[in-house]
């Protein structure tokens, strides 16, 4: 979860009644300009891929372009280095709803066209890619050859780079872990511009490198390529969904469920402090000829979370057949459940039959287009955050999170933690089943301050050896980040690789005060 601002401030009744209109009409802006333009980018960016992998250009185009980057960061490097390098990608491009203050101090170099595909290896079971090839790119790809990546994050949007550079969970990570875990090698141009392999391989000369890279956020080198493991998959997959109307039910169903073999894909939606949702599937054929085929990803369906809501409030343990790419992207077309802020009749089904085909608008949109005043209504009320525990904690976590925010629905995904080196590693020696509970909304408490509430939030995660997700705000000292996280691989690297002239700390990457 992560919060959105600063410490309440005083405004005038005036000023307060002008925020809420923007806010709650937002739809009026967003309905006639947003949904266009963001069909049209999509639009554009779908042929344009589709071409640029049908002729195979992109391997040949990927070398020219490292090789610009390595140029411009050659020339940083024979230069006076007064300023640190980061990539030029505009903030509003990122997922996160932050824009970054540092970009406007340091030496920008371009890395915003590496967008393709460059290889699908079957037999390997790899593809290799660019940082910035997003997970709509690669199902769509992919699925069609009978192949999928093991984690898949739900939005379409999100990507390989910000996956490996930052953090990916998904349903599947009950069996997989995170993104980080299914890559077999970087890629990366060095802050002297060499371009180095880093690759998981024990033998590998820069394996050390390669664990280093996951949660640095760019601060150990430019991300110019990665090789990720793909497996077989089949067209469907059968989702069965349990609802339960108490607390104790709800954990005690995720945690058989996550523990169980069978499962592919395990996620939770809690609804309400005492009852929620648990979800499992698997791969399968083909839909038997009794059961139930649920295209969810079609423009006129419901959005996922609501339908999810309709079957619990029956009560009925419930399975379905749905498409596997309407699985993987079944938040999208919600974003979770941010949209109904957005747009709060969207879920209508005139608006989905005459209007449900130009959603979701972009992300990267609405923040290019978000005005100061709603971006100051953000400031005092909105959380979105992750924070990843372990499973035997989530009575107590989301105990905390209900006081603090109470915020609802919540997410709940399970993910096997792996005991290995980087920055979040836990030193068990053998895996542990954390979960993400992912805060994303509206916080009406009369008592919520962005940064005391947040505070207590984070202080409560370290003290049970928990991670928050970096693209959300942290209100942490250094101290207390280095605390959660573990600078020891880290630091090393730094010094080995010369980055601590070349690259900011990741503390100062992400900390609220690099960002507004």
């Amino acid at each position: 979860m992560g919060v959105y601002g600063t410490a309440t401030e005083k405004i005038s009744i005036f000023e307060r009644l002008l925020e809420w209109f923007l806010f709650r009409f937002r739809w009026i802006f967003v309905i006639p300009l947003i949904l266009p333009a963001s069909l049209a980018y999509d639009s554009y960016n779908f042929v344009r891929n589709w071409f640029i992998y049908k002729v195979q250009s992109a391997p040949k185009a990927h070398d020219r372009k490292v090789a610009k980057i390595q140029k411009s960061v050659k020339q940083w490097s024979s230069g006076d280095r007064k300023k640190k390098m980061c990539t030029a990608r505009p903030g509003w491009l990122t997922m996160s709803f932050r824009f970054p203050k540092y970009k406007k101090d340091m030496v920008q170099i371009k890395t915003n066209d590496l967008i393709d595909i460059l290889e699908i290896d079957t037999n390997a079971r790899t593809v290799r890619v660019e940082p910035n090839v997003t997970m709509g790119q690669l199902t769509r790809t992919l699925i069609p050859l009978g192949y999928t990546l093991p984690i898949v994050p739900e939005l379409d949007d999100l990507t390989v780079g910000g996956m490996i550079n930052g953090c990916g969970v998904e349903s599947s990570g009950r069996k997989y872990g995170m993104f980080q875990h299914i890559c077999q090698s970087f890629e990366i141009v060095t802050a002297n511009g060499e371009l180095i392999f880093a690759s998981k391989d024990k033998n590998s000369e820069h394996q050390p490198l390669f664990y280093g890279i996951p949660w640095s956020h760019g601060t150990l080198g430019f991300l110019v390529a990665a090789t990720i493991k793909i497996i077989p998959c089949k067209p469907f997959v059968r989702l069965t969904y349990f609802p339960c109307k108490t607390q104790k039910k709800l954990y005690d169903r995720l945690s058989h469920e996550a523990n169980k073999n069978d499962n592919e894909f395990v996620e939770g939606i809690q609804y309400s402090y005492d009852s929620g949702m648990i979800m499992t599937a698997s791969f399968t054929e083909a839909v038997p000829k009794n059961g139930s085929l649920n295209a969810i990803g079609r423009w006129h369906k419901p959005w996922f979370f609501k339908h999810v809501e309709t079957i619990l409030k029956s009560g009925k343990e419930t399975v379905e057949y749905i498409p596997l790419r309407d699985y993987y992207h079944r938040h999208s077309r919600s974003i979770f459940w941010e949209i109904q802020d957005l747009i709060p009749f969207g879920n209508n089904v005139l608006f989905r039959w005459f209007l449900g085909w130009t959603m979701p608008p972009k992300v990267s949109l609405l923040k290019l287009t978000t005005s100061g005043s709603i971006r100051n209504i953000y400031n005092r009320r909105h959380v979105i955050q992750d924070m990843l525990i372990p499973l035997d904690n989530i009575q107590e976590a989301v105990d905390i999170f209900d006081q603090e925010v109470q915020i609802y629905p919540l997410w709940l995904c399970p993910l096997n933690l792996q005991s290995s080196p980087g920055m979040v590693r836990q030193r068990a020696g053998r895996n542990i089943m954390y979960v993400d509970i992912g805060v994303y909304g509206n916080c009406t408490r009369d008592t919520y301050e962005p940064k005391e509430t947040t505070r207590k939030i984070e202080g409560y995660v370290r003290s049970v050896q928990g991670v928050q997700m970096l693209y959300a705000d942290t209100y942490m000292t250094p101290s207390e980040f280095w605390e959660m996280f573990d600078s020891s691989l880290y630091d090393w690297l730094r010094t080995k690789y010369n980055c601590k002239e070349a690259f900011p700390n990741v503390y100062d990457k992400v900390c609220k005060a690099a960002r507004y």
